[in-house]
């Protein structure tokens, strides 16, 4: 029986797909997809929090890296702040900082 609990709570978790961190709840949620990858964007005031979806073989990692780092201006008309990237690309948070229009 409780194996089974652990089964269905295991496929319950599966199936919950990108959730932005704690500080992000309540943030706008954008999703885009670029050369077949898809990836989850949460704004919430001046930060940003971009979710790769998927897997990823170990030569990709740098190319999602930059393409998470693009797509920010691309859904928020936002720019990266770079001194304030952290993580890596499976998830990364960011500060942006946005037209006077779009804060």
């Amino acid at each position: 029986m409780i194996r089974i609990c652990q089964l269905i709570l295991l496929a319950l978790l599966g199936a919950c797909g990108a959730q932005p961190a704690p500080l992000m709840f309540g943030g706008a949620r954008h999703e885009t997809t670029v050369n077949g990858r898809d990836y989850v964007l949460y704004r919430k005031d001046d930060r940003v929090e971009v979710i790769r979806m998927g897997w990823a073989s170990s030569g990709e990692h740098q190319e999602i890296r930059a393409t998470m780092i693009e797509i920010v201006p691309w859904l928020t008309g936002c720019d990266v702040v770079p001194s304030s990237v952290q993580g890596d690309s499976g998830e990364m948070r960011a500060r942006v900082t946005c037209p006077k229009g779009l804060r």
